[in-house]
């Protein structure tokens, strides 16, 4: 039967209405209580006796469930104290029904043909107290395969007797795993549903609080006996595995075994896992068994050194052991990237397969090592870094020859990177629109890629692309991609056609051929073998064949030409027998050896097994001809290109290679599986100590970079290690709040200390190594004396540590005399300073008060002492600072501000006190400690994970970080001599030495990103600009005045006198803006964004918006007339300029000074005539400088401490850009016609001079304008003309070496850092340029190897762009475009996001949710938009293409259309036409066409039921939403266009006339009508008609004001009227006395009129940018500006706390702030 609707998963108790008891029983104690752990109700079964206290499903024995899910899940709680049993009744293929039954009542497993008893062990009996809810899944297919040899057909029936308490059961095809990651999937394993899923706290871990046990196929573990019985049969000498039995020193270095590969069958199943992590039976159990780790197991399990007996010299004491490895680690490269990464550290399940690729000369592997791919010499162990990937690297490929790399990375839509490997060059980066793409396959030729995803459904997804002109520069296009509902694993591209591939996977083999554009695929014909789980295959190259490997130990030989089975072998363990079973196991019974992986050469084949071993064969399988076993499952196998080394990756992390011909194993890395949380140096051993979530202590050779022991620890995470100054002797923390201490040279446990409770969080020995410290998570402090071996306590504290602090690996710092302790504590605002012999506070500094400025308190996070005697105190906090403080005092000393972005996880100082370190955002930061720089650090990146701790080495020649791994640099700023010249001095000659300081092998730059200095700059001598060898042409020019043909950005500008305005009292205010909406595209360079204090402000008319990018808050600095053309901000991002057109009667442009911290104006200051074209700053904010645009014609000079004038130069031509050379702060440059001109600033006294190099361009790019421009920091000037072409200059000579063809259109902006360049056009690209050979060009000319640019990406935005601003990396930036966007671009993930977003036109409505959550907009852009009101984030938006959306309005309730329930909005367009879209469908359901000419005014009824709509030529129409007919026409208005349809409710027979709906129309003629109407009824009736009078001879402006009306919301039977008249009023008209009985006089006409629903409140606005807030209770009157334009639209929210208001394209929000 179809089981279709069990997918994908089943609800067992839901599905047969457990609580109904009709399709299931109870018996006995069984009922229901809510659960205040799951916050649910859960089934409660009670009783001693099993057989009397149950839950049955089905009802009788008689009938079936009839579940075909291949894993069940049971969510139950077994009651402390007591005995419980399942009974699970499974029905095989053969209709042999089979009970599987578990309990901790069973105390050994037992089976029968048709029953098999599992003993659930937990402490061995009845369950403990402090038991959990637990998630067991059982694989059934599994159990019954393995135990019975049957296959399973459905499960039948469950039976859950006494002492449980159950959530449900659930049955599924699908492997769930409760702790939701998206790498999950990767493996073929899904999050949790959420009807499954236990509820977790915030913050808090699923594990922590529950239990998952898995018992699957999938997830089987190596059993620990079997695991120490091969570690100690086979020694290890000099890296190569020696047979049981052969002396040291013997040839013979492998096991060679002539006959076929069998291993003892297991006798009893592997042990399933917990939480992810192997579970350790507290002995060997014999039999089978469904298990718990114990409470309290021996704390460590020792590990003996491979190679020695139990009876060696390496015994473990108590608890305690160690295990010698003699992989070697990583060399150690120059500082300027990541010298050594000695730990991969993955952060996946067990699954987790770790590739690794040959290249095709056999001497070198590469590997990834999360967001890093590296490349090893086998040899020298030498590396290369390959450094781009933004998230871990998920698959690797090559192709034929190994000069194509393809790599994945995870994440939600996975990016795939092309490079270069000889050039370590990223030719390519493209989206794959998969996730986590687990497979990648290039073909021979490098031409076609083929990978592996999966959609946004959870379907398999196969996508081929094409690859064949990435070399050229070309672009990578999807040739094909087809969805597939079979499971891949692995596919792989045919090595002598590359259009054709073969996959694997679960039940099928596939044959896969891309033809016409399609992608199509034939299954193989599998026969019986058709239920296999397929793992890997691999191509015999030279033949019609290639081979599968599955799960089941099974080897298929396909051809594949013939789509048929050559051959089929099976991996099976060795015979041994048994008394209790003597039958003999034949091909297809018993359990065969997993395989993981394949390999086949020209002439044998490797395979990779579960069990460990990598075998080779001969290509016929007869025997096993060397064999090779591993500590843990190998997951992947690689014969060399050269068939002499097979390399080898397993999946504890470890990485090493086969050789063939001398039978030798070499290791090439070993690695923690999991986060590392600390480390310790032990100075005088050199040595290195590292803990890891993976459960495991490890020790480290820091001179022969090897793994020197290795402890384990089975139920506990180590978290903090610390070696004894002196001893060989290191202490560790655990997260139980042990504290345990480990002799290396005996290899034995010395001592266990239980004084804490929490997690232990800080452990460190005094300098002279007579005292131990501990604290843990729960505030506790202990001192233990460690004069003697064995340790004591001498003092316990409580409650001194903070305990709400965020935990670390090194809560406690000791002074460098060993005489004080610190610590944050007691609570996170403050640290205490102890005496370390007697723990005696001596001093407690609360770090919250010491910023009397901030509104929050600020907490402590790390703290270190300065070396003496500089006895300093350092303290980094909670809002990203750094406090250095007195030690003996506490008085601050000196405050560093940002510096992380989020926050700073470790701190470390150099023993001269010279350079501090500290982590944090993933990068370490290398500091001048006494910050007497300019930029007083340098960051280094690498680290994908944050990082947790930081240190130098004792030498200080070396800097360790660790998090996800472990990374070993070299610090170079020390000499043998003692310091050499400062990193930190960027003068033009240590440039060059940073340069080398930089930089690596690989040629990727450092990447740096300083924050501004903290002291004065340094003040530069201008008039020493010339250098010496430096001849500079300096000449003064004229130039014929001649026409650009630039286009020039003009700014709409509406000068009005603002008169009557009348400002409200400070304090006083009735409107609080409280956000814009909208960014000027008009504008120029009218956008900054400062990446590393994270300033970000925007012009929006005459507003500069400053907005937080992560709360998206704002704040709005008012003062210009009109509006802003550009802005500037300085380098130390202390200060904006901004520039508008001339206002408020003054005859020239404004430009205003404003001070970033506080937000206040500085100064004013005037030069320019018309408008501001650019503004800089020089490089050291000395001078500001501002141009003129093609009017003005005017170069201005100010002096930024004054900001006086000191020069003003008239230009005879227009120029378009200007920059000031950041080598030199006396020298700028100018673009215009033709031509770049350089400037160059001399200054005598107070006299200024400037000498000024007209250098023309080529003739050969001919008569062009320059329109941008931007300086590089290695002599080089880039320009961009109207005609898209880039030119270069030199600028110690002045001549222009090299243009290229950029764009095809003007380009506006250009971006330089290094060897990128950001170009940006009105063909709405931008561009990123790789430009490394422009600098060698200009230095050797014709000798330069290369000539040519890079174009290494491109993106395609929505307008031309105005603005860009990047880090100093140009990794990310924030772009502008004429369409009022600004866009977030991330040229690393290949993404632009929009971060704000207006209206490219005119806005014509703004309507509200009846809720008040969101807000709709409308435009001449034809666009509705939908904003969150909250946050005021666009949520979705609705465009129709060449018409204007003329009016909008949102449903008063939700309406029923087409049987969906939702809110919707309905617009009207130019073209006649209404839509009404659906807002939480995000579509459009109803388009009709009632009018012949453009809508101007729409409205619903007050029930929603009807539209009213209005158009240009005064008719209007009565329409259905539901049907979408015009139910009627009204001609009372025609011939004059509609500008405002309102209903409202009233009384059903008020105004004498039946009807629920009043409702009005206004005309731009001055008349309105008043109608009552019932549609139900069909009634629509006319009840009032108004008309106002206007001046016989009119002296009105050209275009009249709109006739406005609207009813009173607070006075029923009123409505309110402004519009063009006698006099400029509004009137407030009574439909009862039929006549106007109040007025309110105004100063000018209203182009705009709302009155609030809450208050008595109304807004008007003018056309003189004024809106007014009158209050009609006091008649009070408030002006506001803010505008730039007529205010055309005011709208009030439906609560009436925000007012909406527009002018042109800008929307205002405002704040009601008067009751």
């Amino acid at each position: 039967f179809s089981a279709v609707w069990q997918h994908p998963y089943l609800n067992v108790f839901k599905h047969f209405k457990v609580e109904e008891w009709k399709r299931s029983t109870k018996e006995g104690d069984v009922t229901t209580f809510m659960d205040k752990t799951l916050k649910g109700t859960v089934y409660r079964i009670r009783g001693s006796i099993p057989a009397s206290n149950y839950i049955q499903l089905p009802k009788t024995s008689t009938q079936s469930l009839g579940l075909t899910g291949h894993y069940l899940y049971l969510l139950f709680k077994p009651m402390p104290g007591k005995y419980f049993v399942v009974h699970l009744d499974v029905t095989t293929e053969d209709s042999q029904v089979v009970r599987i039954s578990f309990s901790n009542l069973f105390k050994e497993f037992k089976s029968t043909a048709t029953w098999l008893q599992f003993p659930f062990i937990y402490l061995v009996g009845v369950a403990p107290a402090n038991v959990r809810w637990t998630c067991l899944m059982l694989d059934l297919h599994y159990i019954l395969s393995m135990y019975l040899n049957r296959r399973c057909s459905h499960l039948k029936s469950i039976k859950l007797c006494s002492n449980l308490l159950v959530k449900n059961v659930y049955t599924s095809d699908l492997l769930f795993e409760p702790a939701r990651q998206a790498k999950l999937a990767f493996h073929g394993i899904s999050p949790m549903p959420r009807e499954m899923a236990f509820p977790v706290p915030k913050g808090e871990n699923w594990h922590d609080r529950y239990d998952y046990i898995r018992y699957v196929y999938e997830m089987l573990l190596f059993k620990e006996e079997t695991w120490s019985a091969f570690r100690s049969s086979l020694p290890i000498f000099n890296g190569t595995l020696l047979p049981a039995g052969v002396p040291a020193g013997s040839s013979v270095p492998l096991k060679i075994r002539p006959g076929p590969a069998r291993s003892s069958p297991p006798s009893a199943p592997p042990a399933p896992s917990r939480g992810g992590r192997s579970l350790v039976l507290p002995a060997p159990l014999p039999l089978p068994a469904v298990c718990w780790v114990p409470a309290s197991p021996p704390p460590l399990h020792p590990s003996l050194p491979a190679g020695q007996s139990a009876d060696g010299p390496c015994k473990g004491g108590v608890g305690g052991g160690v295990e010698s490895h003699r992989g070697a680690l990583l060399s150690v490269c120059r500082l300027g990237h990541l010298c050594s990464i000695l730990s991969s550290a993955l952060t996946l399940i067990l699954a987790f397969v770790l590739q690794a690729l040959w290249t095709k000369n056999s001497s070198a592997v590469v590997y990834p090592c999360h967001a890093i791919i590296i490349t090893m010499q086998i040899e020298t162990g030498e590396q290369r870094f390959f450094i781009g990937h933004t998230d871990k690297v998920s698959a690797l490929a090559f192709n034929g020859n190994s000069t194509l790399l393809a790599s994945s990375q995870m994440g939600h839509l996975s990016m795939v990177r092309l490079w270069d490997f000889q050039k370590g060059k990223c030719l390519s980066m493209f989206k794959t629109h998969v996730h986590s793409v687990s497979s990648l396959s290039l073909s021979y030729s490098g031409a076609v890629l083929c990978g592996i995803g999966k959609d946004g459904h959870g379907k398999t997804m196969v996508v081929v692309w094409n690859t064949a002109q990435v070399n050229q520069g070309g672009e990578v296009v999807v040739l094909a991609k087809a969805h597939t509902d079979v499971d891949i694993q692995t596919l792989k591209i045919a090595f002598f056609d590359d259009t054709r591939m073969v996959s694997c996977g679960r039940d099928n083999v596939r044959l896969w051929r891309v033809r016409s554009g399609a992608l199509r695929s034939c299954p193989v014909n599998l026969g019986e073998y058709h239920s296999l789980e397929f793992t890997d295959l691999a191509f015999e190259k030279g033949h019609s064949a290639d081979f599968v490997c599955s799960k089941s130990g099974h080897i298929l030989e396909i051809d594949y030409k013939n789509f048929t089975i050559r051959n089929a072998r099976r991996l099976l363990p060795s015979q041994i027998q048994h008394s209790h079973r003597r039958e003999k196991q034949t091909f297809n019974s018993g359990p065969g050896i997993a395989i993981n992986s394949i390999s086949v050469s020209s002439t044998f084949c490797a395979t990779a097994s579960e069990d460990g071993y990598v075998r080779l064969w001969p290509l016929d399988f007869s025997a096993v001809f060397l064999e090779a076993e591993h500590e843990g499952p190998v997951s992947s196998v690689s014969i060399s290109p050269d068939n002499l080394k097979v390399l080898c990756t397993t999946s504890t992390g470890n990485l090493g290679y086969l050789d063939v011909q001398s039978r030798g194993y070499n290791t090439l890395m070993r690695s923690h599986t999991d986060s590392v949380l600390a480390f310790s140096v032990d100075g005088l051993r050199k040595q290195m100590a590292t803990v890891s979530q993976d459960n495991t202590i490890r020790i480290w050779d820091l001179v022969s970079m090897q793994q020197l022991y290795d402890f384990t620890a089975s139920d506990e995470i180590p978290r903090t290690v610390a070696f004894h100054p002196a001893q060989q002797i290191f202490a560790c923390g655990f997260s139980s709040g042990v504290v345990r201490t480990f002799s290396l040279t005996a290899s034995d446990l010395l001592m266990e200390h239980k004084y804490h409770r929490g997690a232990v969080t800080g452990l460190t020995f005094s300098p002279d190594g007579n005292l131990m410290f501990s604290s843990c998570s729960h505030g506790t402090l202990a001192l233990y004396n460690c004069a003697a071996q064995k340790s004591h306590v001498l003092r316990v504290l409580g409650n001194v540590v903070s305990q709400d602090a965020e935990q670390s690996p090194n809560a406690l710092a000791f002074s460098g005399d060993g005489r004080l302790l610190a610590f944050v504590g007691p609570s996170k605002y403050t640290v205490t300073v102890m005496d370390a012999h007697s723990l005696d506070e001596l001093l407690r500094i609360d770090v919250s008060i010491l910023d009397l400025d901030s509104t929050s308190l600020d907490s402590a996070l790390r703290i270190c002492f300065a070396p003496m005697p500089v006895g300093h105190l350092l303290v980094s906090t909670s809002s990203n600072k750094l406090l250095v403080l007195d030690a003996k005092t506490g008085r601050l000393v000196r405050e560093v501000s940002r510096v992380h972005k989020l926050s700073c996880s470790s701190l470390a100082l150099s023993e001269d006190a010279r350079y501090l370190l500290t982590a944090g955002d993933r990068v370490v930061k290398v500091w001048d400690y006494q910050m007497r720089f300019d930029i007083n650090f340098q960051v280094y990146i690498g680290h994908s994970e944050s990082v947790r701790q930081v240190a130098f080495t004792p030498d200080q020649q070396h800097v360790i970080s660790i998090g996800d791994a472990i990374f070993l640099w070299d610090f170079l700023a020390r000499t043998s001599e003692g310091i050499t010249q400062s990193p930190f001095l960027f003068t033009e000659t240590s440039s060059e030495k940073l340069k080398d300081f930089t930089s690596s092998a690989n040629e990727i730059p450092r990447q740096s990103a300083p924050l501004p200095s903290l002291a004065s700059p340094p003040h530069l001598d201008i008039s020493s600009i010339h250098q010496p060898g430096r001849d500079v042409p300096v000449r003064v020019f004229r130039i014929e005045p001649t026409w650009s043909i630039l286009s020039k950005v003009v700014l709409h500008q509406c000068l009005f006198s603002l008169q009557s305005v009348l400002y409200p009292p400070a304090g006083n205010e009735g409107l609080k803006l409280k956000a814009v909406i909208g960014y000027n595209g008009n504008g120029r360079g009218n956008m900054v964004w400062n990446p590393d204090t994270g300033f970000f402000a925007y012009t929006c008319g005459c507003v500069i918006v400053v907005e937080d990018l992560h709360s998206g808050s704002q704040q709005h600095w008012l003062g210009h007339p009109e509006e802003i053309s550009t802005l500037a901000v300085s380098h130390d991002a202390q200060v904006l300029a901004s520039a508008s057109g001339h206002g408020n009667g003054d005859s020239r442009c404004q430009i205003r000074i404003w001070n970033i911290q506080d937000g206040t104006c500085q100064k004013v200051i005037f030069h320019h005539e018309t408008q501001v074209q650019a503004m800089a700053y020089s490089r050291d904010d000395r001078l500001l400088v501002t141009l003129g645009d093609y009017s003005d014609r005017t170069l201005a000079l100010w002096n930024t401490h004054t900001y006086d004038l000191m020069s003003s130069t008239h230009i005879l031509e227009p120029v378009h850009e200007v920059a000031f050379n950041p080598l030199s702060a006396g020298e700028l440059a100018c673009v215009g016609r033709g031509a770049v001109t350089f400037w160059l600033i001399e200054q005598q006294g107070a006299d200024i001079s400037l000498k000024v190099h007209r250098a023309a361009i080529p003739d050969m790019v001919g008569r062009v304008e320059l329109t941008s421009l931007c300086y590089s920091t290695n002599y080089l000037l880039y320009s961009g003309t109207n005609t898209g072409q880039i030119c270069v200059w030199d600028t110690q000579t002045n001549r222009c070496f090299m243009t290229w063809e950029a764009d095809e259109g003007e380009i506006g902006v250009l971006l330089c850092c290094g060897n990128r360049l950001v170009s940006g056009s009105n063909t709405k690209r931008i561009r990123l340029w790789s430009v490394a050979a422009v600098q060698e060009l200009r230095l050797k000319g014709s000798d330069a190897r290369s000539s040519s640019v890079l174009l290494e990406h491109e993106m395609t935005l929505d307008g031309t762009i105005v603005g860009a601003t990047f880090d100093d990396s140009l990794d990310m930036g924030i772009v502008g475009t004429t369409a009022g966007t600004l866009w977030y671009i991330n040229w690393a993930e290949s993404t632009s996001i929009r971060l704000i977003s207006g209206h490219k036109n005119k806005v014509n409505e703004v309507t509200f949710s009846p809720g008040e959550s969101h807000c709709a907009t409308c435009g001449e852009d034809g666009s509705v938009r939908v904003w969150a009101l909250a946050s005021m984030e666009l949520v979705v938006q609705f465009q129709v293409l060449n018409q204007s959306c003329q009016c909008l309005a949102w449903s008063p309730i939700p309406i029923s259309h087409g049987g969906a329930e939702g809110q919707h909005v309905v617009a009207g367009y130019s073209d006649g036409t209404i839509r009404v879209f659906s807002i939480s469908r995000t579509e459009m359901e109803l388009k009709m066409h009632p009018h012949s000419v453009a809508l101007t005014a729409i409205a619903y009824s007050g029930d929603g039921e009807i539209i009213l709509s209005g158009g240009k030529d005064g008719l209007m129409a009565v329409s259905s939403p539901r049907t979408g007919m015009t139910i009627r026409v009204l001609i009372d208005h025609k011939g004059s266009p509609i500008t405002v349809i309102q209903c409202t409710r009233k009384q059903y027979h008020d105004f004498g006339v039946e009807g629920g709906e009043l409702w009005l129309a206004a005309s731009s003629d001055r008349r309105v009508s008043v109608w009552v109407s019932a549609w139900l009824k069909d009634k629509c009736e006319l009840i009032d008609w108004l008309s106002f009078p206007a001046p016989a001879s009119p002296e009105a402006p050209s275009s009249l004001p709109p006739s406005l009306a609207a009813f009173c919301p607070w006075d029923n039977g009123t409505l309110v009227y402004v519009g063009f008249g006698m006099q400029k009023e509004i009137l407030f008209y009574s439909l009862r006395q039929k006549q106007v009985v109040e007025k309110i006089p105004l100063s000018h006409f209203a182009t705009s009129l709302s009155l609030s629903p809450a208050a008595h409140f109304l807004a008007v606005g003018f056309n003189e940018r004024v809106l007014r807030l009158i209050d009609c209770t006091t008649r009070t009157e408030q002006d506001f500006v803010g505008h730039d334009d007529s205010v055309h639209l005011c709208r009030f929210t439906p609560s009436g706390k925000r007012l909406f208001t527009a002018s042109y394209n800008e929307i205002l929000v405002w704040e009601i702030t008067s009751t």
